[in-house]
């Protein structure tokens, strides 16, 4: 039987990425899958690799009224939720802490932290409704824990989530709902100078390479096996675990 046979889960930002690999590992594995995107064209794209499976919904992740109508929709078509992934995310470009503008903080926070807040206040509400528990995944990353000069405000929207991830297990853990994070290491996924601030080169890759004992940048279908492992039942019995996906980078 597939691994997530009868669950549905509500992807956030799975239109790309990360994201766009766990909605399809979760339809592969028998999940009814929402895609939650502003980028509607990016989770129709990929809504299109399994469209018995996969449905998109347009949605801000920084408003409360996108995330109650999310829901809705949701259990009005498919008759329960069972899984959310907070994937949506955003970051500025790596560079001196001091040239970072207030609009760059703010959006940081708002669709880093903020889209958690509504996300968790409006999804565990369905669940405690439901009564019958749940697992939350919150993509945070490794520098939430091992922070690095240059995305000082970055690292610390993850820090933030993956500290309320494990207040949220602590508190809801007696319902059966599980909250746990996947913190990654960068991809490939053309983020690269984004995150390290150097220029995307083939020598520049291998020197950020040779301090990941497993000699590679984070596949995102690495981080959509972790979560197919925390929404399933294999998972049941994880809670407010930070999952490190990094190929060793933060021993």
């Amino acid at each position: 039987m597939p691994r997530l046979a009868n669950k549905v889960a509500i992807v956030t930002g799975g239109g790309s990425g990360f994201g766009a690999s766990i909605s399809t590992r979760f339809a592969a594995e028998g999940a009814k899958v929402v895609i939650a995107d502003i980028n509607t064209a990016g989770a129709e794209s990929v809504a299109a690799q399994n469209p018995e499976n996969i449905i998109t919904q347009k949605v801000d992740v920084t408003s409360a009224e996108d995330w109650k109508t999310l829901v809705d929709t949701t259990v009005a078509k498919f008759g329960r939720l069972d899984i959310l992934v907070n994937n949506a995310g955003t970051s500025y470009k790596n560079k001196p802490t001091l040239e970072v503008t207030e609009a760059e903080w703010e959006r940081v926070f708002n669709v880093n932290v903020r889209s958690i807040f509504h996300g968790s206040q409006i999804v565990i509400g369905k669940l405690l409704e439901q009564g019958s528990g749940g697992s939350i995944i919150n993509i945070s990353s490794t520098g939430a824990s091992r922070p690095r000069p240059g995305l000082v405000w970055y690292n610390a929207s993850k820090g933030a989530v993956s500290n309320a991830t494990k207040g949220l297990a602590a508190e809801y853990g007696p319902h059966n709902i599980r909250v746990n994070t996947v913190s990654p290491l960068l991809s490939g996924t053309g983020l690269f100078s984004q995150f390290t601030g150097m220029e995307d080169t083939p020598e520049n890759r291998e020197k950020f390479i040779g301090n990941v004992p497993l000699g590679r940048l984070t596949d995102p279908s690495d981080v959509a096996n972790m979560c197919l492992y925390l929404a399933s039942d294999e998972g049941s019995f994880v809670n407010g675990a930070e999952m490190i996906v990094d190929g060793g980078k933060c021993i």
